[in-house]
């Protein structure tokens, strides 16, 4: 008994089949590649990946580590030809593990006009960045500074008391929280 060939039909079914395979296959992928970016910021902020810091709400209750202390040292950066000049109030902290400290930040505008800047951040060592919580902080959000004016910005955080347990960070001794200041362009109006 011979075989005979697919009808017309048959392929042009299967041919639609493909077609909508490949059709979802490719919404898919549009689809994940716009929830990669929040996605990946997720797994930063769970994981610490990169020095990404966790979040806590204000409220958050923590155990203090008596008698375990954490250097904490403040960097500042702003992104070149951005006129304003940022700096931490200090340099470095003790902090005990487990209790909630805060660190101030100053920005000053010196250009003669407004001038709107957003911050990154980063921790190092990196894999410390699981352990540093951040509870409240200027990073990610626009901040517009009048010429000459000066603004006043808190950090609050701790640091983790599960740092203690993680062979990864048994000789960490110092913790750096580093923040570089971008300038936003702002919508320019036609003249």
């Amino acid at each position: 008994m011979a075989t005979l060939p697919p009808s017309p039909f048959d392929r042009d079914r299967r041919n639609r089949r493909t077609l909508v395979a490949m059709a979802t296959v490719g919404l898919a992928m549009l689809g994940l590649g716009f929830a990669s970016v929040p996605l990946y910021r997720i797994f930063c902020e769970q994981t610490g990946f990169g020095g990404t810091t966790k979040r806590a709400s204000a409220d958050v209750q923590v155990q203090a580590a008596v008698g375990h202390t954490m250097s904490i040292r403040f960097d500042s950066n702003v992104q070149p030809g951005m006129p304003w000049q940022f700096y931490p109030e200090h340099r470095t902290d003790t902090v005990t593990i487990g209790r909630k400290d805060m660190a101030i930040f100053i920005a000053r505008n010196m250009s003669d006009k407004p001038v709107t800047g957003t911050a990154s951040f980063n921790v190092t060592p990196t894999q410390a960045g699981a352990y540093f919580t951040k509870i409240q902080c200027f990073c990610f959000t626009q901040q517009t500074l009048q010429p000459g004016e000066e603004v006043r910005m808190p950090v609050l955080y701790f640091v983790d008391p599960k740092i203690l347990q993680d062979s990864d960070n048994k000789d960490t001794q110092q913790i750096t929280l580093s923040y570089t200041f971008y300038p936003v362009e702002q919508d320019k109006k036609p003249s």
